[in-house]
């Protein structure tokens, strides 16, 4: 096929640049490739990968998957944590304009199954320490119908899985080689793969003996409004729901993001969150890709490996969540790294909220870094609908809309337009804008009305159009006729001093409706009972927020990503 977009000009890699040139993130690859062909993409524990490696090797699977007759629209899984290799597939994939399906590599197997079923995928790249599950659902598959998890007859969960072709990735592959040690530490589970025997298991394909191969594949012209990626939505009721992104949607949301967050071809960026996680993704991949930085990448967050990372490779840029800032100024020995280097430090609150107390505290070790609530987002829009201007923080909001996307609060009964101040549903429109759930046509309908995501998620819109996210509908919990957001208590929670973490449900009362119960971790060394906690809850919210029982925790269940899953905690309950 004929590649019109080789007949375009080469994109100008400016990260400021909105009125972008319609060309998908790997041809701004290509054009790295081009331009700086040995500069490092990224980084693994000391492992350097250049632009001319990444682009060789996503180009060389990109053709082995046209040879196994993978075409435009086809859905290729992913279902591996945080590695090179992911970032290799990712690319080669959308090369063919095939639609890149990530599996979080925490899903178990009727998880595997579902989404593996619902897609119809016919490959999946997996790393080698999860093929047992993969094993699992293919067995389960061809064998006899498999036991629907979720309990609901309209699922997918006996549809056969297609699934035939299977490509092996070991994570320590790329790690340094001696005589070359790592410089950053590496964790202990990949040291212990590096020195495991390296076995594809039967009917399996190698994928690095794959990115290795030199060849090339076909030029296929990409259509900017076709599906290149179907990310799976947690979903805090139901079944998980695919939301179709764009080519499009991808770039514009790639371009606002590195634009607004100051990101360009100089830095040297810092990925932690997971690749598979459409905010790890943004700020990992496609950012990357886009402005030509360089990113060191991490399989897994771990504090000392982070200030390793900070200091030897002088890292600029770093997306983190709360808890992770917290636990580096725990670590012995902390003012011992050069942080010098990190200047701008989006955070997102996960867990902890990040408060300007904790921002100061943070600064007083990277002593020229500026860190602030990262923004407001959802994977229906490919997340980033808000920044934070680093000139006019306003703390305990998510910033300002980033160019191009608007915002409108309104009633959720009525529709109608909420005043300034006012709680009432996020309401989003941007390019960004996804192009509904796969399947689901009444989901989409739901969601997704004149171009308009209606998120579910309740927030306010100060007179300064500063954005702040108050909690998820659907989690709300309903005392005695009030309306209680998870999010507000858990905030007001954790500023007691023995408090480290907190998450809080509803759950039923005869009197009330709902009350609320709170899931408490302590911070070490500390002591808290039940009415000592919810004593002093009294005195600090008001009264139909306190919780009416407390549950302490050694950890409180969370997405890859960090993100408190309520719903395992309403299952525990």
């Amino acid at each position: 096929m004929h590649d019109s977009n080789l007949d375009k000009p080469e994109p100008q890699i400016v990260a400021g640049n909105l009125a972008l040139d319609g060309l998908p993130l790997h041809e701004h690859l290509r054009a790295h490739a081009r331009r700086q062909p040995d500069k490092c993409a990224f980084i693994w524990y000391g492992r350097a990968i250049s632009y001319a490696e990444l682009d060789a090797a996503s180009d060389a699977f990109a053709a082995r998957l046209a040879a196994l007759g993978v075409v435009a629209g086809d859905k290729i899984a992913l279902f591996m944590g945080n590695c090179p290799q992911y970032v290799m597939a990712h690319v080669g994939i959308q090369k063919l304009g095939a639609v890149v399906c990530p599996c979080g590599p925490l899903n178990k197997e009727h998880e595997l199954h579902y989404q593996l079923a619902d897609l119809q995928a016919r490959v999946i790249v997996a790393e080698a320490k999860l093929m047992p599950i993969v094993d699992k659902v293919r067995a389960a598959s061809s064998k006899s119908p498999f036991n629907n998890p979720f309990n609901n007859p309209s699922t997918n969960a006996h549809t056969p899985i297609a699934l035939a072709h299977v490509f092996v990735v070991f994570y320590a592959d790329l790690l340094p080689a001696l005589p070359h040690p790592p410089n950053i530490a590496v964790p202990p589970e990949l040291q212990q793969m590096q020195a495991a025997p390296r076995l594809i298991p039967a009917g399996c394909e190698d994928f690095l003996a794959v990115t290795r191969s030199g060849a090339t594949g076909p030029k296929v012209a990409i259509n900017m409004n076709d599906v290149a990626l179907m990310t799976y939505t947690s979903g805090t009721t139901g079944l998980p729901k695919g939301a179709m992104l764009s080519f499009d949607n991808a770039l514009f949301k790639t371009a606002a993001t590195a634009q607004c967050n100051g990101v360009n071809g100089d830095d040297v960026l810092l990925a932690i969150a997971p690749l598979y996680h459409i905010a790890g993704m943004l700020m990992g991949i496609n950012v990357t890709l886009f402005t030509g930085a360089t990113t060191v990448l991490l399989y897994r967050f771990d504090a000392p490996a982070v200030l390793q990372a900070i200091d030897r490779h002088r890292v600029s840029w770093w997306y983190s969540i709360a808890p992770m800032n917290v636990a580096c100024m725990a670590v012995p020995g902390v003012r011992g790294f050069d942080l010098s280097s990190l200047r701008i430090n989006p955070v997102t609150s996960f867990g902890i909220s990040f408060t300007e107390p904790l921002a100061l505290q943070w600064r007083d070790h990277a002593v020229n870094c500026q860190s602030f609530e990262a923004a407001y987002g959802l994977s229906e829009t490919h997340t980033c609908d808000t920044y934070m201007p680093r000139h006019a923080v306003r703390w305990g909001t998510h910033g300002l809309p980033v160019t191009g996307v608007s915002i409108r609060i309104l009633d959720p009964n009525t529709g109608d337009e909420r005043a300034s101040g006012e709680v009432g549903e996020i309401v989003l429109k941007s390019r960004g804008s996804f192009l509904g759930y796969w399947n689901k046509p009444e989901a989409t309908a739901a969601t997704l009305r004149d171009g308009w995501v209606y998120t579910g998620d309740m927030g306010t819109i100060n007179a300064g159009g500063y954005l702040t996210f108050i909690g998820r509908t659907k989690e709300m919990i309903k005392v005695s006729g009030y309306s209680v957001f998870p999010e507000e208590v858990e905030t007001l929670l954790i500023k007691h001093p023995a408090v480290a973490q907190a998450a809080v449900i509803g759950v039923p009362d005869d009197e009330r409706g709902e009350v609320v119960r709170a899931f408490i971790v302590i911070k070490p060394g500390q002591a808290l009972d039940e009415a000592t906690l919810i004593s002093w809850a009294r005195d600090n919210m008001a009264l139909y927020k306190v919780p009416k029982s407390v549950r302490f925790i050694d950890a409180l269940p969370t997405t890859g990503a960090g993100k408190v899953l309520r719903r395992l905690l309403k299952d525990e309950a």
